[in-house]
Order: C-alpha cells, then sequence, then structure tokens
C-alpha cells in the first residue's frame, strides 16, 4: 500500500467505474428519450426508471469518490510512517568490503 503507483492505479480504476457507469446512464436516457411512446403511462414509468438510475449513479459517484478519499488518506498515513522510520535509521559509516 506504500507504492504510489498501486495507489494511483487504484484511483485510477475508481475514476474509470464511475466515468463509465455516467457514460452508461447517459447512454440510457439518451435511448429512453429515442423510444419514448406516446402514452403517458411509458413516460411515467420511464421517468421513475430514470429518476432511479440517476439516484444510483450519483450513490455510486459519492461512494467512489469516498474510496479515493480513503486512498489519499491511507497513503499519506503509510508515507508519513515510512519517513519517520527513516529518521531513526542510523546511516551506515565507511564500510570496507573484501574484493
Amino acid at each position: 500500500m506504500g507504492d504510489p503507483g498501486i495507489v494511483l492505479g487504484v484511483v485510477g480504476i475508481c475514476a474509470a467505474a464511475a466515468i463509465s457507469v455516467r457514460a452508461i446512464a447517459d447512454a440510457t436516457v439518451r435511448h429512453a428519450q429515442v423510444t419514448r411512446g406516446d402514452s403517458s403511462d411509458k413516460e411515467t414509468v420511464s421517468d421513475a426508471r430514470l429518476a432511479r438510475l440517476e439516484i444510483a449513479v450519483e450513490s455510486i459517484a459519492v461512494e467512489v469518490e469516498r474510496i479515493s478519499e480513503g486512498q489519499r488518506f491511507t497513503t499519506r498515513l503509510l508515507n508519513d510512517q515510512a519517513q519517520r522510520a527513516m529518521t531513526r535509521l542510523d546511516r551506515p559509516g565507511k564500510v570496507d568490503t573484501p574484493h
């Protein structure tokens, strides 16, 4: 977890997932608009489904943001811990190695 590359990868995957969900929701909305019928019952059902879909997308976006905030917090804690450990290590002096 201390590797910034892994953290950036996880954050990137979460962002890609959020963007994908948003794109699917937009495509669903466009599809619903194209195939919308003349009956008001169909519009009511479609509007209700669209409202539920919007709520789901918003909640997923909030959860992805929470995950990324947790990753940033964990990375900061691990980095601070590693920095403190590095300052406590003694620096070796000159070492003669046999050749």
